[in-house]
């Protein structure tokens, strides 16, 4: 890998580049030249509809006139930007450069309004207009890709509306889940429990919220369950934060409460994955963002952003 972050690969750049932008002067100039009063205009062979040829004569002016200056601002450009191999122009300009340069403005102008709601609680942020509005707007451009713009999420992504949480429903967890991220991951089962006995643990799932169910093998997989899928959700069903196995006894499914679903939930496993925003964001914006998902499922905080 080295070899190609050599001195000589910088220099065959810039040479291939330069040698590129004087070809094309030279080769421009050579269709330029004017013809010879009185010489033979021939034709290039070329012919289109019947009887439009495609004759020797050298380039309009204007048109000329176009590609070389199109030249002089190749030249110009690569003197003052980079683009020649490693060479960083005489403004010495990066990307990175740039970036960190509109963050230190951004963060200039909009640091104090931030530093202000970091310092307040997250349930006094929530219940703040303009807090609420700032938060709406980093909900939408950071998290209405999985949750949706209205935060009901969708199959596989939870709806941060009601008050059924995975890991946790206060203000502190909900900011740890958006600085730090989340991973569940729900084991396969299928090549341990086998087909029977995966039928009879949903059943006995479906029981647990009160839907339709067979409650021979309902009563069968209880046995099961208690064995192998208490010690995540809990001997009665209900769950754990901890873990972010969810409880089993309420109407809400993130992948969908059917008895084919949870059959192929137990055979297949399920992998969920939050990823982290703290770093990205910053504590501040994660503040802010924290806020407004609680104040959506709780009364006097947030309201649901528009469609």
């Amino acid at each position: 890998m080295s070899d190609f972050t050599s001195e000589f690969w910088s220099l065959y750049i810039a040479v291939i580049t330069v040698v590129s932008i004087i070809g094309c002067g030279v080769f421009l100039r050579s269709l330029s030249v004017k013809r010879v009063p009185g010489s033979t205009v021939e034709t290039m062979g070329h012919v289109w509809d019947g009887d439009l040829e495609e004759y020797n004569n050298p380039l309009p002016k204007w048109w000329m006139w176009l590609f070389y200056i199109t030249l002089v601002f190749a030249a110009i450009y690569l003197t003052l930007y980079p683009g020649l191999g490693s060479y960083k122009g005489v403004f010495g300009w990066t990307s990175r450069g740039q970036y960190e340069a509109e963050e230190a403005k951004a963060d200039a102008r909009f640091g104090p309004i931030f530093d202000k709601y970091l310092k307040m609680p997250i349930t006094e942020v929530a219940a703040d207009p303009a807090a609420r509005e700032m938060g709406q707007r980093l909900f939408l451009n950071y998290c209405a890709q999985c949750h949706a713009s209205d935060a009901r999420g969708s199959r596989g992504f939870p709806n941060l509306t009601d008050n059924d949480w995975l890991y946790g429903g206060d203000p502190e967890t909900i900011q740890t889940t958006i600085m730090n991220g989340r991973n569940g991951m729900m084991p396969p089962l299928g090549a341990t429990l086998g087909e029977e006995k995966t039928r009879d643990v949903a059943n006995y799932v479906l029981s647990l919220s009160g839907r339709p169910h067979d409650d021979l093998r309902a009563a069968r997989g209880k046995a099961t369950f208690e064995t192998i899928c208490a010690a995540c959700h809990g001997p009665d069903g209900k769950g754990n934060h901890a873990l972010g196995a969810p409880n089993l006894t309420d109407g809400t499914w993130l992948y969908g409460g059917g008895e084919s679903t949870i059959i192929e939930t137990i055979n297949k496993g399920r992998n969920g994955h939050m990823p982290a925003h703290g770093e990205f964001l910053g504590p501040a914006k994660v503040h802010l963002l924290a806020a407004y998902v609680w104040g959506l499922s709780h009364t006097g905080g947030g309201t649901t952003p528009a469609q």
